[in-house]
């Protein structure tokens, strides 16, 4: 296994995951819920009156904060590689893995996990074991042309 030294960033990989971790107790002690993405998404689907507003700020947020950063520092270029069918297959498994788990990474791998929940763990095992066993099986055991 190679390293790619370039794109290897351990120092910004923790101050994100501390702004994250701190993002969401913060937003937890505020607010009493839990920043589970999946969960503000849906909740706009069915709103109560008193709900839309904070949820739309959440989501209005995740898109502004990395354009106003970007206005700062230059944005990463990303590379993706896999096509239009490929990206919108993979959506739909991760909407589906989000409803049938009961939350999204950010809802149990952030946020149940730091409250200990073994609905978490056991959700957060899963679908991280799930993502090793897919790259694993993309990359080693399928024939690629």
């Amino acid at each position: 296994m190679n390293i790619d030294s370039v794109h290897f960033t351990p120092g910004m990989s923790l101050l994100g995951g501390l702004i994250i971790g701190l993002a969401s107790a913060l937003f937890l002690l505020a607010n009493g819920r839990i920043a589970g993405i999946s969960g503000i998404l849906g909740g706009l689907l069915r709103p109560k009156a008193d709900d839309v507003v904070w949820r739309v700020a959440f989501l209005l947020g995740l898109v502004l904060a990395p354009a106003v950063l970007s206005l700062f520092i230059a944005p990463l270029t990303p590379t993706i590689e896999a096509g239009p069918t490929t990206l919108i297959i993979a959506g739909l498994l991760v909407g589906i893995g989000t409803r049938y788990g009961g939350g999204c990474t950010s809802g149990h791998g952030v946020c149940g996990l730091s409250r200990l929940s073994p609905r978490s763990l056991i959700a957060t095992l899963a679908f991280m074991g799930s993502g090793v066993a897919i790259v694993f099986a993309m990359r080693h055991l399928m024939v690629h042309p």
